[in-house]
């Protein structure tokens, strides 16, 4: 391990990145990238992520944090000092955290930065990613980041408007768009896949087991109950939530059985479908072979539907010529229908989502500038009031106002400073680059005497380095 003057040394030695902006990445994997095997060891609960959080932001140059982990991705969102050092500490932050070596680790991740990664959550947000395109269960997860960050330290500013953005477009991309009209949610998925691996005749007629009764296992229950499936037996270590899906979800008997009762229900079913948050399997090798023979009409197996990250049903089970077991991947072939009205729906809903990031990467860079702005206004704005009142004053003229001088004042710095102000925003359209803004901030606040704080990220790095090391 280096001694604080050596990270110090580090930092001023590579000039290049301590004159660079911070950066907002997104890094992670999703069933696009990687195998429900290594999403389930990197996988974190809810009640996980704001430690989390505070274990990134305690990270040499990261400085906010975000964890989005669903069934079917594991994405961290910083906002990193430095993008190329950021990445590295959060990609080995996460070797740490789920025991896989790097180098494996790179073979699956993504990594995105600033206008890529806010698009990315944005098309996250509204679907398009989705196993299921426009799902809706996925709007409901990045707003439950949103709640949960607010709750955390390193969920500050950048972050926070990130999320609460892309709430706003998933909801913009919704409306504006038909994207939603017949889409299927991973429980609906679930079971439309039980449906073409069970014989037709015999779907009405097959032992329905849901064990989890958050909102996926309600939602299992209640596409099951759509299909036709009168009955189905519901295990969770409480009966609150079930008798609450019982009032909900009518046209199917719904039994409540506790999670003791679990294998003993198991072997009683011809489908089992798992939907809990249970890190550590439900159903082993010595669990599954030992249960009794399924109905005679569905043949000599029983079906497994696991759709929980980590996964319910252990690997092992998969080997048993007693059951078949399916996950959240094998999912893909049911919504593989459909793809050119598909095609359609996300052309709509990416132009509204280009546009939407255009925005909020233009309004972020923007801020830096503020300060600048909102005192070379004043700046003219004194002057111009100033003269103007002198100059009415000799001319005699006393019927006009203070407001309206002001007003006039004001019209006529909008008018001078509209051009000037162009060059206080990164525009790739007229090739001005961030650096070039900054320059022209400087410039600005010298000529005029200003005097606001012009952004200086490489004393970021140095002060956050100079706090972890004490």
């Amino acid at each position: 391990m280096g001694s604080h003057n050596d990270y110090v040394l580090l930092i001023e030695c590579l000039s290049g990145y301590t004159k660079e902006k911070s950066s907002i990445l997104a890094i992670g994997l999703s069933f696009h990238t990687a195998p429900v095997e290594m999403r389930e060891k990197l996988a974190i609960p809810e009640a996980g992520w704001p430690h989390a959080i505070e274990e990134l932001c305690r990270l040499n140059h990261i400085e906010e944090a975000a964890v989005l982990s669903t069934c079917n991705r594991m994405e961290i969102y910083v906002v990193a000092l430095s993008w190329h050092r950021g990445i590295w500490e959060v990609t080995d932050w996460m070797s740490k955290t789920s025991g896989i070596p790097v180098s494996e680790l790179r073979k699956h991740l993504f990594l995105l930065r600033d206008k890529d990664a806010v698009r990315h959550l944005f098309e996250v947000s509204a679907g398009l990613d989705s196993l299921v395109l426009g799902e809706g269960q996925i709007l409901s997860q990045v707003k439950q980041v949103l709640r949960v960050g607010k709750e955390v330290k390193g969920f500050s500013r950048n972050i926070g408007d990130l999320f609460r953005r892309a709430v706003a477009v998933g909801k913009l991309v919704r409306h504006q768009t038909n994207i939603a009209s017949g889409a299927v949610s991973v429980s609906s998925a679930a079971v439309e896949f039980a449906l073409m691996k069970l014989p037709k005749p015999a779907f009405s007629s097959a032992r329905m087991l849901v064990i989890g009764a958050g909102k996926v296992g309600q939602l299992i229950i209640k596409h099951l109950a759509a299909k036709g499936c009168t009955k189905v037996v519901v295990i969770n270590r409480s009966e609150g939530r079930v008798a609450a899906i019982r009032e909900k979800v009518k046209g199917i008997e719904i039994i409540y059985k506790p999670i003791s009762e679990m294998l003993t229900c198991a072997g009683e079913a011809d489908v089992v479908f798992t939907c809990t948050a249970s890190e550590m399997p439900l159903f082993l090798k010595e669990h599954v072979e030992n249960l009794p023979h399924v109905s005679q009409e569905l043949g000599c197996w029983r079906l497994f539907i696991d759709i929980s990250v980590p996964r319910n049903v252990g690997s092992c089970v998969y080997a048993l010529g007693s059951a078949q077991v399916y996950n959240v991947d094998d999912l893909k072939k049911v919504v593989e229908a459909n793809k050119e009205d598909r095609h359609r729906k996300a052309m709509e809903a990416q132009a509204i989502i280009n546009e939407e990031s255009e925005s909020f990467v233009a309004s972020r860079d923007s801020l830096e500038a503020v300060p600048t702005i909102i005192k070379l206004r004043s700046y003219f704005e004194r002057i111009l009031i100033v003269e103007l009142k002198e100059y009415l004053l000799k001319k005699g003229v006393d019927e006009i106002s203070n407001e309206g001088v002001i007003k006039l004042g004001e019209a006529l710095v909008n008018k001078l400073l509209h051009r000037p102000m162009q060059h206080f925003r990164c525009n790739p359209d007229e090739n001005r680059t961030r650096s070039e803004v900054i320059e022209n901030i400087r410039v600005i606040n010298r000529v005029f005497g200003l005097d606001t704080e012009i952004p200086d990220f490489g004393a970021e790095i140095r002060a956050k380095v100079e706090r972890t090391q004490k």
